[in-house]
């Protein structure tokens, strides 16, 4: 079975025609885990395709994408070049990592509630965390939802570029 999705072509892997994403792109998914341990033996417990839109686009006409500048995330696996997806239409909540406007300026941050004071804190000693004194100088533009942060250096800068 994975030899044969291996080998199925782009077109034929993005026919999906119950999907609510208009071109989804389905990807093999196994039901067994990848030990980040010792190796294990290799198994084929391949459970299904899956649309990764489906995972990554929760509300797809309320998502967008944003790539990270700033290392002020970087505790939470959260780095420059990063792309983050961002759900406008989730509602955010304590210990939501969000993208907001502060004074103008967009940043992404944990937004946290301690001792019924909000906070929006960064992820990284280096920075101060900001207390919201008043809500409405802060607007949330969305919680995130995803990082996706490239092991492969190159590709999704590339491709952002030729969109830029």
């Amino acid at each position: 079975m994975w030899t044969r999705l291996l080998s199925a072509t782009h077109a034929q892997r993005r026919i999906n025609p119950g999907s609510r994403f208009p071109n989804p792109f389905l990807l093999p998914l196994f039901s067994c885990s990848v030990a980040a341990g010792y190796p294990s033996p290799a198994s084929d417990h391949q459970e299904d395709l899956f649309d990764l839109n489906r995972l990554l686009l929760r509300h797809p006409d309320a998502t967008y994408l944003v790539r990270v500048s700033g290392e002020s995330m970087k505790d939470a696996e959260i780095h420059e070049g990063d792309l983050l997806a961002v759900d406008k239409q989730m509602e955010a909540d304590h210990n939501h990592i969000v993208v907001a406007v502060v004074d103008g300026e967009c940043t992404v941050k944990r937004l946290v509630c301690e001792h019924g004071t909000w906070w929006l804190k960064p992820e990284n000693p280096d920075y101060k965390p900001w207390e919201i004194h008043d809500a409405g100088a802060v607007k949330i533009w969305g919680v995130v939802t995803h990082v996706l942060h490239e092991l492969v250096p190159g590709k999704l800068a590339a491709l952002l570029r030729t969109r830029d």
